[in-house]
């Protein structure tokens, strides 16, 4: 085989050291792609494939993309889970055999962006790094564009969930999964399917513990693991080393952004499942991902990126410690009671850059002149911002009056060395102010005048030559001429060198001339030089004081957040909630906080809540369709989540009791790639509920049961409400929407299951939901009602009422299912079947069963029951 061209014996040896990346190599105006990267991406982005001659028989593969525009195509890769390595030409090209020198100046993965135009400004963008161990896993995320860190340990059969519902928390944008989470593997496209992250990679442990630890001790300059948190937690440790080793292979100047490391329990927040952050639609909707719509939405009015990063962050994971809720609530309340104030602080909060991740970038060294230029406009809005804070009193408003600094030397040395309006990039020039540097200046004043100069020079040469239309011009070619027309060349003195012979003239240069060329040429060539290592220079300056500068964002940040809260709070009407740490839930006329900002021209009707741990535990709700079950049960969870959060809540009044999760169970689903069916989603969505809920959470469950049919569907419904309902099995506050009207008889059996119903007025054929949740049961479904307010056709509707009143008619009164007994009652298997019963009855063990194992078991039993 011929060997390759020179050219392409350089693209090979550098693809050869950057094996997992798209290679970007740049040929003159465009970044071209060969061979298999060639081929994939012209699928992927659906560029045309051509060739080029390489030197072998064989044309190879070739796709290309502009070099101006190739961040959208770049962005497009990520997109599709890709990284790509951007090899860039480091000399100019020069006749003659030598090759153009090129070396990758940036590798760009999903997970490790810092480009502002490539980020989402508020949310971040997550490198996540997962290991496992025996029914153990260390997860560690990092937002390089921010220089968060933080790492947890998740232990238990179940670590698999719980991996996800943290993956789902976070949202990474790129995942690495250690090599020997080898149960992890397999489950490698249902974690891609989750949370809809398309970057999941495999990568290998590839040094051994001690320089691993040793790699971490030195990042975060600590002494020993235990600093960190991370003694004895091994699988942390390796998920941490594989993150640091991954971003020192695709950053070019090192991780320094990552400084400090945040260990956090999941214990200290609200357990959301990712069913549940779902169902809640707490970021985004269901139906559509968008953010109107989702409580985010309704709760986001900061004014900086920082902000709506953190409010995001805030509302994925809602505190558990009743101190640390009452301090941001503290706060709230003194902004809604501060309306001048508030309003203030809004108005200089929105001039504020997104200092976190400029910050990131000035550390990296890929700031633009205008973004260093814009640390001084913050900084100017910081001193007002210190003394409206100075008037405040709540422990957290005082907690970011400390730790906003007013940054005086950052903004002294930026309006010292930076011009006012500074270009985009610095191949522009102009960066450094003038009087900021003796020699820049020297050089701007030569640039400045050459023209008066070469003026000067023209008139002189009129004048002592005797040619009046002499002039003195410039091209690329050529740099500096002196032009003669024809008729006036018998006047060239002997010192004019000729250069160009042209139709209607004669282009010259003399000694004097190229002499002020270079001095010229090279001074624009001096001063950009100069100025990137003045700029740099400051930029290291800025870098220093790192520290002081994220500290003073991450106070901006809370800020925003606390004058977002009062602010939808003071204009919504909403109310400071009690927290307890007791088990009680009260809410008096709560509202939805989405719906009634959906349909504001439509009176939102409020709902009175009670549950506790003793007479009100379990509430059944029964009711038509479309009367607002589904809403009144997402709001209670909500109200309590937001009071979680720190914020006000939709209601006239809320005693909220601390609660330790919120588990949903509402909708149908399939999952068919699962091979998962909807009453088998549903089963295991239950089942999980009933394995993970505490006497401390919340579950809102819709519609247990209908995924089968009705007998089974509501043995099933009684069985989990009895268990729930059982102090001894689980006892948790719950919410339970039901079509099977039966189950308002389990009020009677147990004495802390309540029902309740959404009030319904019927006219006729006609009924009218009042969206009211009152005491009782509901006396009917309305289905057919229902049907005729959904459109259904009349000839539908009414043969509906005629099929209906027949089965009435022949259908038996059903008995009310029996209350759950201690023991059993012996005369109730009398039957050969019933012997079958009593038989399976006795084969099992009711302490070795899992909650939906039980559930099978029933469904099992009825079975056997009918047969």
């Amino acid at each position: 085989m011929a060997p390759l061209s020179p050219m392409m014996q350089q693209y090979m040896d550098i693809k050869e050291q950057h094996k997992d990346e798209i290679l970007f190599f740049r040929l003159g105006d465009f970044y071209e792609m060969f061979f298999d990267d060639a081929i994939k991406v012209s699928k992927e982005l659906e560029l045309t494939l051509t060739g080029r001659d390489c030197g072998q028989e064989e044309r190879a593969p070739m796709c290309g993309v502009p070099y101006h525009s190739c961040e959208a195509y770049i962005q497009r890769l990520l997109k599709k889970g890709y990284n790509v390595a951007v090899c860039e030409q480091m000399s100019e090209p020069t006749k003659g055999p030598n090759l153009v020198e090129r070396e990758v100046i940036r590798i760009y993965t999903p997970g490790t962006l810092l480009e502002g135009g490539m980020l989402e400004e508020g949310k971040n963008n997550y490198l996540c790094a997962v290991a496992t161990g025996k029914n153990r896993c260390g997860v560690c995320f990092a937002d390089v564009s921010t220089g968060e860190c933080l790492v947890t340990e998740l232990r238990g059969r179940d670590v698999r969930q719980k991996l996800v519902d943290q993956l789902g928390k976070f949202s990474p944008s790129e995942i690495l999964l250690c090599q020997n989470s080898l149960q992890l593997k397999y489950h490698l496209e249902a974690v891609k399917e989750a949370i809809g992250c398309r970057a999941v990679k495999l990568v290998g442990d590839q040094f051994g513990r001690e320089e691993n630890e040793a790699r971490i001790l030195a990042q975060f300059d600590a002494i020993a693991l235990s600093d960190l948190q991370l003694e004895g937690r091994e699988e942390c440790v390796l998920a941490l080393s594989i993150l640091l080793h991954y971003l020192d292979h695709t950053q070019q100047k090192g991780v320094s952004r990552i400084r400090e490391l945040d260990f956090y329990r999941c214990e200290q927040y609200m357990n959301l499942d990712i069913n549940t952050r779902r169902n809640l639609e707490l970021t985004e909707t269901m139906r559509r991902g968008e953010k109107k719509g989702s409580l985010l939405w309704v709760l986001d009015r900061t004014h900086t990126a920082m902000g709506k990063r953190l409010i995001r962050s805030y509302l994925e994971q809602p505190l558990q410690n009743i101190v640390h809720i009452e301090k941001r609530l503290d706060a709230v309340e003194e902004l809604v009671d501060q309306p001048s104030a508030r309003a203030d602080i809004a108005e200089h909060l929105s001039h504020i850059a997104d200092v976190e991740r400029l910050m990131s970038r000035i550390v990296y060294g890929s700031a633009s002149p205008k973004e260093v230029k814009a640390l001084s406009f913050t900084a100017q809005q910081l001193p007002p911002v210190r003394d409206l804070l100075a008037e405040l009193h709540s422990s957290a408003l005082v907690e970011c009056h400390l730790q906003i600094s007013e940054l005086p030397e950052i903004k002294e040395l930026v309006d010292r060395a930076i011009e006012d309006d500074p270009p985009v990039t610095l191949k522009d020039g102009r960066v450094i102010k003038r009087g900021y540097n003796a020699e820049v200046d020297e050089l701007r004043d030569l640039i400045e005048n050459s023209k008066d100069i070469l003026m000067q020079m023209e008139a002189r040469l009129k004048e002592e030559t005797g040619i009046r239309n002499l002039k003195i011009g410039f091209n690329k070619v050529f740099g500096y001429f002196i032009e003669v027309s024809k008729s006036q060349t018998e006047l060239v003195p002997d010192g004019f060198i000729r250069k160009q012979t042209l139709v209607n003239c004669e282009r010259y240069i003399t000694q004097e001339l190229k002499e002020l060329e270079n001095r010229i040429l090279g001074a624009n060539d001096s001063i950009i030089a100069l100025e990137r290592t003045l700029y740099d220079g400051v930029c290291k300056e800025i870098a220093a004081r790192i520290e002081e500068v994220e500290t003073t964002a991450k106070a901006l940040a809370r800020l925003d957040v606390f004058c977002s809260f009062a602010e939808v709070s003071a204009r919504n009407g909403y109310c400071r909630p009690q927290m307890t740490g007791g088990s009680r839930i009260q809410i008096k006329d709560g509202r939805h906080p989405v719906v009634e900002q959906l349909q504001k021209d439509v009176p939102f009707v409020p709902n009175d809540t009670l549950l506790d741990g003793r007479e009100n535990l379990v509430a059944i709700i029964t009711g038509p369709n479309m009367a607002g079950k589904s809403t009144y049960m997402r709001q209670v969870a909500l109200i309590t989540l937001m009071a979680q959060v720190g914020c006000f809540v939709p209601a006239s009044a809320a005693e909220i009791g601390v609660v330790d999760a919120v588990f949903t169970r509402v909708g149908a689903s399939d999952d068919l790639s699962a091979g998962k069916s909807t009453f088998m989603v549903e089963m295991s969505e239950v089942a999980y509920i009933l394995d993970n809920a505490t006497k401390q959470s919340l579950l809102i469950l819709d519609e247990i049961g209908r995924g089968t049919s009705t007998f089974d569907g509501m043995s099933i419904a009684r069985a989990v409400i009895e268990y729930i309902a059982d102090p001894k099995k689980l006892g948790a506050k719950t919410l339970f929407a039901t079509h099977y009207h039966e189950l308002t008889e389990v009020e009677k059996a147990l004495p802390n299951v309540k029902n309740y119903n959404i009030a319904v007025k019927k006219r006729g054929d006609d009924i009218t939901f009042l969206r009211r949740i009152i005491p009782g049961g509901a006396d009917e479904s309305y289905g057919i009602e229902v049907a005729k307010l959904a459109g259904v056709t009349g000839a539908v509707v009414e043969r509906a009422k005629e099929i209906l009143a027949s089965l009435e008619a022949q259908a038996p009164q059903a008995a009310a299912p029996a209350a759950p007994r201690e023991e059993a009652v012996p005369d109730l298997f009398s039957s050969a079947v019933e012997s079958a019963l009593v038989q399976k009855v006795r084969e099992i063990d009711p302490n070795a069963y899992t909650p939906i194992e039980a559930l099978n078991f029933l469904y099992e039993l009825v079975k056997i029951a009918r047969e």
